[in-house]
């Protein structure tokens, strides 16, 4: 019989409140925003102790990275049909005839095509990666993220055994 173990962290504390638009096939989104929630999944195998991974760790690392976004507005830097300037203290935006001039401490700039759900759960999976490179028995991490309710986008990677 082949064993499987996971863990997961879902906390009320594991969300953040940012502002974005989607751009792209002609349409430029409103600016709005979403409260969004982050879901961790960690597979593997177990260590001496019998964790897959300690949940304590786990939920620190997604909390710093949640805080990053937090309160912030989203602004992807690899969307070929926005222009994205920083000018001293001010970030201003481009698409077709809308412009958005924005204070840069309330601004962080994504290397995305886009601020999707989808795209958001990778840069989470991209750099939770980073900071479980190293550790022993890990065979998958998946990461959720919410950003209403019942409205997700995930991203799930094999990692290297």
């Amino acid at each position: 019989m082949v064993q499987s173990f996971k863990v997961a962290v879902e906390k009320d504390y594991l969300v953040f409140a940012a502002a974005h638009f989607i751009v792209g096939q002609g349409v430029c989104e409103p600016l709005h925003g979403h409260n969004y929630r982050v879901h961790v999944e960690l597979e593997g195998a177990l260590d001496e102790v019998g964790y897959v991974y300690d949940f304590g760790p786990l939920k620190r690392m997604t909390k710093r990275l949640v805080d990053e976004l937090d309160h912030r507005v989203m602004l992807p830097l690899r969307n070929p049909m926005l222009q994205v300037s920083v000018e001293g203290e001010e970030v201003r935006v481009a698409h077709q005839d809308k412009r958005y001039l924005f204070p840069r401490a309330d601004v962080v700039l994504l290397d995305l095509p886009n601020t999707t759900a989808e795209h958001l759960a990778r840069r989470f999976l991209e750099r939770l990666k980073e900071e479980l490179a190293g550790q022993r028995g890990l065979t998958e991490l998946t990461v959720e993220v919410e950003e209403s309710f019942g409205q997700s986008g995930s991203c799930r990677e094999t990692l290297r055994r």
